[in-house]
């Protein structure tokens, strides 16, 4: 399905150049005239001449260009490989570009206007290459800058070889070992020799004569070769500037001093021929660009390490406040002073730290830390939604949950900030739920639909994290996808979107019909890495996973045939439809007959019956594979038979699912113990699962409360698909005051319960004027229309 698309995308573009004269399209946004290049930009891809642009390198670009006044716009499209930062007279006004693949190379937009004026101006580009360190999530083809003028006023600054360039020699690459943290793939620290720096290099009035004629790529032959460029979906990352303050510990120098220096004007002094280290903890996770002002040190050396906690000598984190006996463990940047005066360290790439130690080696001069601060940067979600109750630990969850969430998502979601920085399709679907139900923004998770797409082999399957190298696959991933795309099917009224993926979506389908049992009528051995989630062991797979017959993997091929089949209808597709939904109805009668254990009255893991899991249950129920009537009972036994392999925090999104499917949704509150284990153990965020000495303390997948307190407490959810009505069906639990809020395209959505006396509660619902739904709660239905509306209703 991936070549059709190439193919098609291919013949659009070229017709779109063949019939126009222009080789620009043009689009109003905000009343300015943009124009979007149409396949393939005039100006050149250029690099640095004589290096090797496969390898590392950081390389500064300059271009000087007279203007006879100040333009009222002046509008610019620009990409790098691997990344770039464009300055226009010395003020940062662009990063990027957003990361994709070679067939979808984002470049930006923007207009540098506010930032010219009348005589000499100078755009001047920071590109960097992390060769073999690159992260896993970067895709790269080699070193290269490119840089568009919107239309003919802007062409002079084209790129082409007017421009000027240099290597930065005082850049080489911090490897980290892997030995210290298991997994941790995104990419090389910086080590920076000040001393080589050429500084002021973006600024005007820099001599840059000695500096080198870039050298240009060839032209493509073809759209796809190389790089395709495309508009960038996203908006550009938030950026603010954050404190670094929380001195907690000092060694090897004077304590008093460096506090009540610090204290009073935020500077440092280390005395020369020290060795100090300074230990600052931040009390909540962040992502930032550490920015370190210093003057002097010469000789000196600086270690900046990042972690998401501590550890003691047994090599455990514990409690993520303790710091007495413990030490710190993580990536770090390394930077030499030169001796000179108000100079700055930032990577190259953002960091993630809660703790973030300093270790200052000084020779014969002191060093002097004017200033430190970060720049905390994150996809620019806002939080439009809110959730408040009589229990304050709610508010507490809330808040870490959505702070992890905002923490796993930049220009792609992220499964976590510290270790991998990848988009896995499993994370995905549910962090794409939350930013949904909490900002609104739905533009990450089409970013996110499409790259899965994108990364579609010709038998159907999509990678299990996207954009990345290597190819891997996660079957059960690819069903998640068809999830995806069934949530945005009920959460937004776009049938262009939806449409564009129908034969993607059924590609995935049939792949896995392919490999029905046909003994069993389950799924057969379907080979790669059937992950379902951690509590399986080895490596998450479940009885049936490697070998065939997985209960869990057939009904989640269910899940799926049951959601397309849906769709499809919706499409007006019917026969596909109806052929969907029937083979789903097939499989799990095969699934029932020979993986039903009657003694336990549970779903077995296998036809063996020899292993039961809360997540076949789940599924039995979720698809209806136990009749309607066993659903609560088999919920019961889900939740408490200690026999049962259980769920990790990720699989509490379908915990939960399955909860509300068999009427039991208000007994979800007492199912948020491990949520409030982790805040005992001082989390600013949550982790990946819920091992102590677990690997990532910040992980998306866990950060559901978000979504599940307005979902299931609330009990706001789409009536019909589009979420063109809404159906509102609370779990209150014990709680006797709740109000919450959060966006629908149409505006907020806003309700608040209060219990009056036993078991009635009164509920004040107010919809956007234009929207309808039903409320109901146990078995009463009132009918709602636009505007504000009170509701006397039982809750036992």
């Amino acid at each position: 399905m991936t070549n059709f698309s190439c193919i098609a995308k291919r013949i659009t573009s070229f017709l779109m150049l063949f019939l126009s004269c222009s080789p620009f399209i043009t689009a109003q946004v905000k009343s300015r005239t943009i124009v979007y290049p149409r396949g393939s930009f005039d100006a050149d891809w250029i690099s640095c001449p004589d290096v090797n642009l496969k390898s590392y390198g950081v390389f500064h670009m300059r271009k000087v260009f007279e203007l006879t006044s100040r333009p009222k716009q002046f509008v610019v499209h620009v990409s790098g490989d691997q990344r770039y930062r464009l300055f226009a007279n010395g003020t940062p006004v662009c990063f990027g570009p957003a990361r994709g693949d070679l067939r979808n190379w984002n470049y930006e937009t923007i207009d540098i206007a506010p930032h010219l004026k009348t005589g000499k101006n100078v755009l001047a580009v920071q590109l960097w290459n992390m060769g073999s360190g690159a992260p896993a999530a970067q895709l790269t083809y080699q070193t290269g800058f490119i840089l568009q003028g919107n239309s003919n006023a802007e062409q002079m600054v084209n790129t082409n070889n007017s421009w000027r360039i240099i290597e930065n020699k005082g850049y080489f690459p911090e490897p980290f070992p892997p030995s210290r943290l298991a997994s941790y793939i995104v990419g090389s620290c910086d080590s920076v020799v000040f001393k080589n720096y050429p500084f002021g290099w973006q600024n005007i009035n820099y001599d840059d004569k000695s500096w080198l004629s870039p050298v240009s790529e060839t032209k493509p032959r073809y759209y796809t070769e190389k790089r395709s460029l495309i508009p960038r979906s996203i908006p550009m990352m938030e950026e603010k500037i954050e404190p670094i303050t929380g001195i907690v510990r000092i060694l090897g120098t004077d304590t008093s001093a460096i506090l009540n220096s610090f204290n009073k004007n935020g500077s440092i002094t280390i005395p020369a021929n020290t060795k100090a280290t300074i230990l600052f903890d931040r009390k909540t996770l962040t992502t930032a660009y550490p920015e370190i002002t210093f003057s002097k040190g010469s000789n000196g050396k600086v270690k900046i390490t990042y972690a998401e906690s501590l550890f003691n000598s047994e090599n455990l984190k514990g409690n993520r406040n303790e710091i007495k006996n413990k030490t710190i463990k993580g990536y770090y940047d390394v930077f030499l002073p030169d001796g000179g005066t108000a100079h700055t360290f930032r990577p190259l790439w953002t960091r993630t730290f809660r703790y973030i130690q300093f270790d200052i080696t000084t020779g014969s001069e002191p060093m002097v830390i004017d200033k430190m601060q970060s720049v905390f940067t994150a996809y620019p979600f806002k939080e439009h939604a809110f959730f408040t109750s009589n229990d304050s630990t709610l508010h507490e969850i809330w808040d870490v949950s959505w702070r992890t969430a905002r923490l796993c998502a930049n220009e792609t979601y992220m499964d976590c900030p510290y270790y991998e920085q990848l988009q896995y399709v499993g994370d995905t679907r549910i962090q794409a739920l939350i930013s949904l139900y909490v900002s609104g923004d739905d533009r990450l998770m089409r970013n996110a639909i499409e790259q899965f797409h994108q990364s579609q082999i010709p038998d159907g399957l999509t990678m299990d994290a996207y954009p990345a190298g290597g190819g891997k696959f996660i079957p059960p991933f690819s069903l998640f996808w068809i999830a995806m795309l069934h949530d945005f099917y009920w959460y937004r009224d776009d049938e262009k979107f939806i449409e564009k993926y129908l034969i993607p979506m059924e590609a995935i389908l049939k792949w896995f019909e392919y490999r029905l049992d046909n003994n069993s009528g389950m799924l057969g051995k379907t080979g790669y890495w059937n992950f379902v989630d951690w509590s399986f062991s080895p490596k998450g797979i479940p009885s049936g996973g490697l070998e065939g017959n997985s209960s869990i993997l057939s009904l989640q091929y269910v899940y799926a045939l049951e959601q397309a089949a849906e769709i499809f209808a919706h499409a007006k597709q019917q026969q596909k439809a109806d052929y969907y939904h029937n083979l789903g109805q097939k499989i799990k009668r095969a699934v029932y007959a020979r993986c039903y254990d009657i003694n336990n009255r549970l779903l077995a893991d296998s036809p063996e019956r020899k292993a039961f899991s809360q997540h076949a249950n789940i599924w039995s129920i979720i698809t209806d594979c136990i009749p309607f009537k066993e659903q609560e009972a088999t919920m019961e036994r889900i939740m408490n038979d200690s026999t049962l392999t259980a769920t990790s925090l990720y699989y509490r999104f379908y915990y939960t699912k399955a909860m509300k499917k068999a009427g039991l949704g208000s007994l979800y509150l007492s199912s948020l113990r491990p949520w409030k284990q982790i805040l005992d153990l001082g989390f600013s965020t949550f982790p990946e699962t819920l091992a102590p000495n677990v690997r990532s303390d910040c992980h998306a997948w866990s950060a559901g409360p978000c979504y599940d307190f307005l979902a299931t407490v609330c009990g706001i959810e789409p009536g019909t698909p589009g979420f063109a009505t809404v159906r509102i069906s609370p779990n209150l639990g014990n709680l006797k005051a709740v109000s919450g809020e959060l966006p629908h395209p149409l505006g907020p959505i806003k309700v608040s319960y209060k219990k009056i006396k036993d078991s009635s509660y009164s509920a004040h619902i107010e919809l956007p004027a234009n929207l309808n739904g039903i409320f109901i709660s146990k078995g009463q239905k009132v009918i709602l229309t636009g505007g504000k509306q009170e509701i006397t209703f039982k809750y036992e």
